[in-house]
């Protein structure tokens, strides 16, 4: 068999299956190319995965395998894509008044695949393993660092919250170290699921070495479990949870498949041998692929160019609001990617509290000219160069160049350059940098938190993108909403005011809002995503095959 034709089930991780791109153009497929699968049928679910991952730990809150977490692990409780939150694990979470101790109770019939319980103590060795520092998870913090005893956690002091008690084998109390409002929202997340603590924490409180296994009889709480893992091999196999708690499954087998290659997956895709991709995007996507693939809700998500608002010239409000308005921003709609992007006027997008009277800033390039004759540099002629970052993907390297010719026609300015990678420039080099293209968002529908992780003084955006930006007015409205409850209207109503303060520092230049694709071929129903770009409701798969 020629290396051409060998099916991808036989190719290991350091195996030598490469194809150039120019013999896997979707029109000429070669003949034979195919994947081994065991099960074949309506009833089977094939995935191609883009990396070679060999640690494929639920507690690890980031990686692209996270995004099958919720095929066999079960979260406390869940979001829909629209944004509507249902109990899973836990079915109920009551706070006392003041919002600082919430009381959860575990669902009745909640079991894992062995049989046995979900009890309040395995939420709570969950959710300690999944802050513990060894166990690496990216981003635990969103969920639990409002525990008490999660910054000693975090930083290896401790091995256990006393925020988290059990009251009964269904009762868990948290007590948390500030006024939260919205815990119960954050931890409707598969950042931090439900396993089987008593498996997977030793007598250290650390991680088991590989209890996730299929070979080391993991028992899980989701609707699959793996029955097959052959990491170097890259494939992953999983079948129905017999004892799983929720609805019956309706697919009999979940196959997973590492291929690297973007075109050798987009081949594959239209050859019938995958059905669904982990994370994708290619420049003709929506043509090979057809414009369903991409399609889905949109998120809180929004990619833009952040103004260093302390390195000059950007230092400057004045040069600011002229670079800001010589863009004719309509037409940065030519870089989105495939997929159902929107153009962004305003940070918030997809949670409630988007702000409907937000004004969009204009074009208006004889305005821009002379704001910046006006401003402290008097004209194009004495600024220094602009450097903009993070330009590392064709959409971006297409909007960066546009925003560019905007300038150079509207107001004269011919020194701009763009470099890749955000983070060769960041902590000191940053002082390099004007401008920062990146993406802000949250996965917890809350305008509040959207934008305390994108404008307030202490979010990473504010420090790093933005380059110490500091606005008290903002700060002062955002601190006084986090404690209002979710359904108080002056916790949106404040935090569209400290949005609109935040317009009047001229500090991004608004690009797109994000879509969740399905990243799946038309045969495959029931693959709607949440915020975590999770299958919120996995035990509604199906494949139908034409």
């Amino acid at each position: 068999m020629s290396d051409l034709v060998k099916p991808l089930g036989a190719v290991t991780r350091r195996g030598t299956f490469k194809l150039a791109a120019a013999l896997l153009s979707t029109a000429a497929m070669p003949a034979g190319l195919g994947v081994a699968f065991a099960a074949e049928g309506e009833g089977v679910l094939r995935i191609a995965h883009p990396v070679f991952n060999m640690d494929w730990s639920p507690l690890r809150g980031g990686g692209d395998y996270l995004r099958w977490n919720s095929l066999w692990w079960a979260s406390a409780m869940y979001f829909d894509s629209d944004n509507t939150l249902h109990p899973y694990v836990v079915k109920s979470w009551t706070p006392n008044a003041d919002n600082t101790v919430w009381t959860l109770a575990i669902a009745d019939d909640a079991v894992f695949s062995d049989g046995s319980p979900i009890t309040a103590a395995d939420v709570k060795g969950s959710w300690e393993l999944s802050a513990m520092p060894s166990t690496r998870n990216q981003r635990v913090d969103l969920a639990l660092s409002s525990v008490t005893g999660y910054q000693e956690m975090i930083g290896g002091q401790a091995k256990e919250m006393p925020g988290l008690v059990v009251k009964d084998d269904k009762t868990l109390e948290v007590q948390l170290s500030a006024v939260d409002p919205i815990f119960f929202q954050r931890i409707a997340t598969q950042v931090v699921p439900i396993v089987k603590a008593s498996q997977a924490r030793d007598e250290n409180g650390e991680e088991v070495l590989e209890w996730w296994t299929a070979q080391n009889g993991v028992v899980v709480s989701g609707p699959f479990k793996p029955v097959e893992m052959d990491l170097d091999a890259g494939k992953l196999a999983f079948e129905p949870n017999e004892n799983f708690f929720g609805p019956k499954p309706l697919l009999k087998r979940i196959e997973i498949q590492t291929v690297e290659d973007p075109v050798t997956a987009t081949a594959l895709m239209q050859n019938g041998q995958f059905d669904a991709h982990t994370a994708f995007a290619t420049p003709t996507m929506d043509q090979d692929l057809g414009k369903d693939f991409a399609s889905g809700v949109m998120i809180p998500k929004g990619q833009h160019f952040w103004l260093n608002v302390n390195r000059a010239p950007t230092d400057d409000p004045k040069v600011r609001q002229a670079l800001i308005m010589a863009i004719d921003r309509d037409g940065l709609k030519a870089s989105y990617p495939s997929g159902p992007m929107e153009k962004a006027d305003q940070i918030l997008n997809a949670v409630p509290g988007v702000d409907e009277a937000f004004e969009a800033y204009p074009f208006d390039p004889e305005g821009a000219k002379k704001l910046l004759a006006e401003s402290s540099y008097g004209g194009p002629d004495r600024l220094p160069t602009i450097m903009m970052v993070g330009i590392s993907t064709p959409a971006s390297q297409l909007a960066a160049q546009y925003i560019a010719e905007q300038w150079r026609q509207n107001l004269g300015i011919a020194a701009v350059q763009m470099k890749p990678q955000i983070d060769a420039y960041s902590g000191p080099d940053q002082a390099n940098v004007q401008i920062f293209r990146d993406d802000v968002g949250t996965r917890v529908p809350d305008a509040v938190v959207y934008l305390l992780g994108s404008i307030y003084s202490g979010s990473s955006n504010a420090k790093n993108k933005l380059g110490g930006y500091k606005n008290a007015d903002v700060d002062a409205k955002l601190e006084e909403a986090a404690v209002k409850s979710v359904d108080d209207p002056d916790r949106q109503r404040l935090a569209q005011e400290a949005q609109r303060a935040f317009r009047e520092d001229w500090a991004f230049i608004p690009w797109y809002f994000e879509g969740m694709s399905k990243w799946a071929m038309p045969q495959v129903k029931g693959i709607v995503k949440n915020l975590d770009w999770q299958v919120y409701e996995p035990w509604k798969l199906s494949v139908e095959r034409s």
